[in-house]
């Protein structure tokens, strides 16, 4: 295992690896930039470095700082987190030139699942049902108005690089795609410097489902079921439940099996989610993160598995630490993003928290790096925490969800937290009824 481990990320994922680490006994370094120098993950690490000024692009997206941060603090691992560097493949090769571990998988899977063209073309290769689509970068419009042609109407326009519903544009006629293929390559030139686009068949009524996997990196692999992200608003998750209620278990098996059996081909170590578009009973690839997800607790809520230390463990050179037969999946947990946002428009309400208290009590987990008095900076995302809730069945969970919110007091900013109470009287979320666009027409009818 690790000696030294520096957490190149902030606010509740950067604490959560923390925690991870001290049960470990790894020390850690906090990596921050001057706003978070009062962060929790900054207060409670071992050492901390600066590495820079506010904006991201000057400090927790800074290698060199980032790299001489380690070098100065004798840390001989780093934990990217999620977002920020997370899925950079030059920073892994950086990393491993300076003798440094990445806890991650390798630089050539980060880069062939980071490119959603050659992503999608590697999943088709190792027996992953595919979207009906391009086979590679469309070069003009003649070319996106064949292969649309050819898979049928409506289309879904989307960048090959990032992610995050930037660069994507739906065409529901001909007439529409012009406009989508110009759109969709000037946001995705001005996001990730690449224009570079591909169509899809765009599915009417899908749901969101994701496949957690881990692989040691020496050809074994396991699925570890699968999370349900179809509450969405503009491509983004809200509210995330594990397990899906629409999948039964013969499905959750043979969808995780292909794709712990996809990974284990690719020899890939470390954490992994395979995301899918359902529908009709069919699943559809759509990309895969090397990297943790934000919503990985209802995962080991109802597996009763730490991720973080099956990162860590795996990427010290260890073992998977539960084979697929021993993997079992129970009750039901939910997870809702709660966000410095006013829960009808949205906007970010950066700010002083005047009063914190979390819930609390049996099934009712709070993932979050604020306290009282401490100010929310303007300049990342407006992630306060996450509410997990985990119950012996769904409706169990729904019961507890209620009740952990409505013990859950922020003062001093305005949060999402009266959505999710809003979301628990519709009786579609109460029976588990709904796809990726429910969300956004449900607020769409609020305002009207």
């Amino acid at each position: 295992m690790f000696n030294k481990l520096l957490i190149a990320n902030r606010g509740e994922i950067a604490l959560r690896i923390m925690r991870a680490c001290k049960e470990l006994g790894i020390q850690t370094v906090a990596a921050h930039s001057t706003a978070d120098a009062d962060a929790m993950h900054v207060r409670l690490a071992d050492e901390s470095v600066c590495i820079g000024p506010p904006p991201a692009r000057d400090s927790y997206l800074k290698i060199a700082e980032i790299l001489a941060a380690c070098e100065i603090t004798g840390a001989d691992a780093v934990h990217p987190g999620y977002g920020f560097l997370s899925e950079n493949a030059r920073f892994s090769e950086i990393l491993d030139a300076h003798n440094i571990t990445f806890v991650g998988p390798t630089a050539n899977h980060i880069s062939i699942m980071g490119d959603k063209i050659t992503a999608k073309q590697t999943a088709e290769r190792l027996g992953i049902p595919v979207v009906p689509g391009s086979k590679g970068a469309i070069k003009n419009i003649i070319d996106a108005k064949k292969v649309a042609a050819e898979i049928g109407y409506p289309v879904l326009v989307k960048a090959a690089s990032g992610g995050g519903g930037r660069g994507m544009k739906v065409a529901m006629t001909e007439a529409d795609l012009p406009e989508a293929v110009s759109t969709a390559k000037a946001e995705a030139k001005a996001a990730f410097g690449d224009d570079a686009l591909y169509l899809e068949k765009y599915l009417i009524t899908p749901r969101h489902i994701e496949i957690q996997v881990f692989g040691d990196g020496k050809g074994n692999a396991i699925h570890l079921g699968e999370r349900d992200c179809s509450l969405q608003r503009r491509h983004q998750k809200v509210w995330e439940e594990a397990l899906s209620p629409t999948l039964n278990e013969d499905e959750r098996q043979k969808i995780g099996k292909i794709c712990a059996d996809a990974i284990a081909e690719l020899s890939y170590s470390g954490a992994g989610t395979v995301e899918f578009l359902y529908e009709n009973g069919e699943f559809y690839f759509i990309e895969m993160n090397t990297r943790l997800q934000v919503e990985h607790p209802v995962t080991e809520a109802v597996t009763g598995i730490d991720l973080v230390h099956e990162q860590l463990r795996i990427a010290s050179g260890g073992s998977l630490s539960v084979s697929q037969e021993e993997m079992k999946f129970t009750g039901h947990a939910i997870e809702c993003r709660i966000n410095a946002e006013h829960p009808a428009t949205f906007t970010p309400s950066p700010g002083k928290i005047l009063q914190y208290h979390p819930p609390g009590g049996f099934g009712v987990r709070v993932d979050s790096g604020v306290y009282q008095g401490y100010s929310i900076p303007p300049f990342y995302d407006s992630l306060i925490g996450k509410l997990i809730v985990h119950g012996r069945n769904r409706t169990d969970c729904m019961m507890r969800l209620r009740r952990a919110l409505d013990e859950f007091v922020i003062d001093g900013v305005e949060t999402t937290i009266p959505l999710f109470h809003d979301l628990l009287g519709e009786r579609d979320i109460q029976d588990g009824n709904y796809d990726i666009h429910w969300l956004e027409n449900y607020l769409d009818q609020t305002k009207s």
